[in-house]
């Protein structure tokens, strides 16, 4: 019996990177999902991926979750292909590092918009339906900025640690009606976007290997190590576990100085 199998599930940011790789993972255990993705092309090459490993039913739709109008639409067109949403994954994120004194007021609203806000904009249209039936599960993919500081990195995780305030809070609003609310929080983990920092540097091979020697298993994450974390929270194996945060980062957080 596949573990999400009769499920629907809707994951933003799904293009590439960890949103791809949980959109992949909950198809091959059963699950119907849709791809809101801000780059559809993106989007839907991904989807035609998954379909051909799968054979699941997969869709992918153009989203931008800074717009509630938006992100609710999704929602409606989801739940008319595959019915009532069982599982929401807010994955959609960007990486806004700046100087708090020279930061714009453009960079902070643009911080929020996607990771904060955006993250609410998927509950808030999720939550009703899955209070009427009284059953749900929401995933809030969060970081290990959510509770560790990285100097130069403000505000992302002013941001990162709001995620983890609206899960907690949420979580235990909705308990009584069975919908749980949780988070994950990745650390290092080899996607676009962690190479294309890396390139960014002036040696990216050293700036490579000087990440890979942070990390107590010398080594980063993979996106479906994440995934797989995910699809546990989705599916009926985790009943109990509600307003949590489960930190996917091989012990760096847990490591009190290099």
């Amino acid at each position: 019996m596949k573990r999400l199998a009769g499920k629907a599930a809707l994951i933003t940011g799904a293009g590439r990177g960890i949103g791809a790789a949980i959109a992949l993972a909950f198809a091959r255990e059963g699950a119907s999902v849709l791809l809101a993705e801000l780059d559809i092309d993106t989007a839907q090459q991904t989807a035609e991926h998954i379909k051909a490993q799968t054979g699941a039913r997969v869709l992918a739709l153009h989203t931008d979750v800074t717009q509630s109008a938006s992100v609710r639409q999704a929602v409606s067109e989801a739940e008319q292909a595959f019915g009532a949403l069982d599982v929401l994954v807010n994955n959609a994120g960007i990486n806004v590092f700046c100087d708090p004194l020279t930061m714009t007021d453009d960079d902070w609203r643009r911080c929020f918009a996607v990771d904060l806000d955006g993250v609410w904009n998927g509950c808030r249209a999720v939550l009703p339906g899955m209070v009427e039936r009284g059953a749900g599960s929401i995933i809030n993919i969060a970081s290990t900025h959510a509770f560790k500081i990285i100097p130069g990195c403000f505000p992302y995780p002013v941001a990162k640690h709001g995620v983890i305030g609206l899960t907690r809070a949420l979580g235990i609003e909705y308990a009584p009606r069975n919908v749980r609310v949780n988070a994950i929080a990745p650390g290092y983990i080899e996607t676009q976007l962690t190479h294309e920092w890396w390139d960014q540097q002036a040696d990216p091979a050293a700036a490579q290997q000087a990440t890979l020697e942070l990390q107590p298993m010398k080594r980063i994450g993979r996106p479906e190590e994440v995934a797989m974390t995910a699809v546990f929270l989705a599916s009926d194996e985790a009943p109990f576990i509600n307003a949590s945060c489960i930190t996917v980062d091989g012990g760096r957080s847990a490591l009190y100085h290099d």
